[in-house]
Order: structure tokens, then C-alpha cells, then sequence
């Protein structure tokens, strides 16, 4: 059976669907890949083109080097694309809709990587910066975010 992705933005604008596997799931730690992510790394992972369709909207796109460029919703701005190459797109794999179902396999440019990285589990977790179950029905319930599967319309028609 076929493996299908699909994935998007955070306000829905674009819109992506692939086939077949999702291959060389990895976070990268250059510095390229920290700004464009905001983060501290970047997942991603490579698809080919010909199993690679948008199916809504297109993405701006962002040359960040001679080699390299980066597609993000222009509208929200979520990071969704690494293209560096004439087979396949790479895409963040934070913006699958199921993120959950790709571990990356590997790590690159660990020069980059930050140094106490490894002590992220050890943080003390803070009970009281958690949202409530009262909170989490109102983000839910006043939500702009699209949902987590493909959607005919959006947003609603009975939203602003």
C-alpha cells in the first residue's frame, strides 16, 4: 500500500500531498536552517518531485543561498520547504499533518548544534505555565489554526 502525507501551513493558505515514503527524516543544526526555522534545528525530510503536488496555494519562496531555496506561507509564515536539489523537495516535518508518524533518523551539522541540547529533558517543568482544560477549549473553540487534515474550504465560511 502506498504511503500518502499531507500537510500544510498553519493557516491553511498552502496545502501539500505526497506519496510513496518520506525519506532522509533528519534535523539539521546549521545556522541557515536555525533562522529559517526560528529554532534550534530544523526537521525535514526529502520527497521526489513526481510523488510531490500542492493542493492548495503555492508557497513563497525565499533564495538563502546560491544553491538553496526555502518555500513559507507568505500569509502565516510557517516554514514548510528545503529545495537544494532537481530531484526532490524536502519538507519541514513539522508540518505534516501527522508529525508524529516520521522520527528522524539522523542529525546533521552537529557543528552547529547547541551545546546543552541534551539536557532538554532535564528542564524542570513548570505546572503552573500549562494550560488549563478550560484554556485548551477556548484555544480550540476561538482557533484560526487549520486543521490537521485536508479541508474543501478555508477557512470556514462562518469564520472572520
Amino acid at each position: 500500500m502506498t504511503e500518502i502525507h499531507t500537510g500544510g501551513c498553519q493557516c491553511g493558505a498552502v496545502r501539500y500531498r505526497t506519496t510513496g515514503e518520506i525519506g532522509f527524516p533528519h534535523l539539521c543544526h546549521c545556522r541557515m536552517c536555525q533562522k529559517a526555522a526560528g529554532n534550534y534545528f530544523m526537521p525535514l525530510g526529502g520527497v521526489k518531485w513526481e510523488n510531490f503536488s500542492f493542493s492548495r496555494g503555492e508557497p513563497a519562496w525565499f533564495q538563502s543561498s546560491e544553491t538553496v531555496r526555502r518555500g513559507f506561507c507568505e500569509k502565516c509564515g510557517t516554514p514548510l520547504f528545503y529545495d537544494g536539489s532537481n530531484d526532490h523537495i524536502s519538507i519541514t516535518l513539522g508540518s505534516l499533518d501527522d508529525p508524529q508518524g516520521l522520527k528522524p533518523r539522523l542529525q546533521t551539522n552537529l557543528a552547529r548544534k547547541m551545546p546543552w541540547f541534551g539536557e532538554l529533558d532535564r528542564l524542570q517543568h513548570d505546572t503552573a505555565m500549562d494550560m488549563t482544560p478550560d484554556e485548551e477549549k477556548i484555544v480550540r473553540a476561538t482557533s484560526h489554526q487549520h486543521p490537521d487534515h485536508d479541508t474543501d474550504v478555508w477557512p470556514p465560511e462562518d469564520r472572520p
